[in-house]
């Protein structure tokens, strides 16, 4: 077992986050410790978990205590599946960093096809599901994710590729350096701008415990990845509201005609004012809305996540 130096970044870290993962702590650790002997990489391996109430905690503290290469952070609470991430990659020391779930569903094999990739010079390797296996409820909901985020998104969202893979350093400090207190990883990825390159897979089921994702995880998760990388949406009430004052203003137009013509003009005239006041007030909202905008990207300075404990990080780390 080759020990990376602590003065020196290793070649890869590797970031599993994890919450209640009792059952798929330890053996997803040795699968991707056995990926990263293969691969010839010098590792670290990282888990950061958000405030699990079963014995997660517990058996990576063992595992660290066995394996000098394996870190843990232990979260104060739970951070939720943005933040808590995120944290952990940026913390990495790694020259390329690897992001990956703890119940297998991200598949430990493809590490080796992702360190290829990247030591020929891709800086940023997605590992993308080739098929859900989900209920038609909630594939309509994930479809319908997608399109809302390929309209109304500053930048395309790649469906099916859930953040699993590796980005070079240089990606990821890109990202850090927005300060986004509710970052959007695998959409933040495409804003950088650096090439990316996909790798088709077959998602595996999970291998043991149950998914921390239900419906209202999952739709929270959507709609913060949207409000975060969308300066349309909070520009779309601006956009309803002029189109409404333009059919205001052929409204006012109609007014005199119906008169003309010896119809109720006053009630155009009452229909008028009130379609007037609505485009108003959707294009007031609109301003509103993007100065809010403004504001969050010029005071993004919230801390990602607070800490508990860290385990086998050395000093300096």
């Amino acid at each position: 077992m080759s020990v990376v130096d602590p003065g020196i970044a290793p070649d890869i870290s590797v970031v599993i986050p994890c919450r209640n993962e009792e059952a798929n702590a330890i053996p997803i650790a040795e699968a991707v410790i056995a990926e990263m002997e293969r691969a010839g990489a010098s590792f670290d391996l990282i888990f950061i978990d958000n405030a699990s109430e079963d014995r997660t905690v517990p058996l990576l503290r063992g595992l660290c205590e066995r394996d000098p290469r394996v870190r843990l952070i232990v979260n104060a609470r739970n951070f939720g599946q943005m933040r808590s991430p995120t944290h952990g990659i940026f913390v990495a020391r790694g020259r390329a960093v690897i992001n990956m779930c703890a119940d297998f569903q991200d598949s430990p094999a493809l590490i080796g096809r992702f360190v290829e990739r990247w030591r020929a010079g891709v800086d940023i390797v997605l590992g993308v599901r080739a098929s859900e296996t989900s209920s038609p409820g909630l594939s309509f909901f994930r479809n319908l994710a997608y399109r809302l985020a390929a309209r109304f998104g500053d930048y395309p969202v790649i469906p099916n590729a859930t953040g699993f893979g590796l980005y070079d350093r240089k990606v990821v400090r890109a990202i850090e350096r927005l300060k986004e207190p509710e970052p959007f990883f695998r959409g933040m990825l495409v804003e950088t701008g650096y090439d990316i390159e996909l790798i088709p897979y077959a998602r595996p089921p999970r291998a043991a415990g149950k998914s921390n994702n239900d419906f209202f995880a999952l739709l929270d998760f959507a709609l913060s990845g949207l409000a975060g990388s969308s300066k349309k949406l909070v520009r779309l009430p601006f956009h309803v509201g002029v189109v409404a004052l333009l059919i205001g203003a052929l409204m006012l137009v109609a007014t005199p005609v119906a008169w003309w013509f010896g119809r109720n003009g006053w009630g155009w005239l009452f229909a008028t004012m009130v379609q007037l006041q609505i485009g108003a007030g959707f294009v007031f909202l609109g301003l509103v809305g993007d100065q809010i905008r403004l504001i969050s990207e010029r005071t993004r300075n919230t801390p990602l996540v607070t800490e508990r404990e860290r385990v086998n990080f050395p000093d300096g780390y």
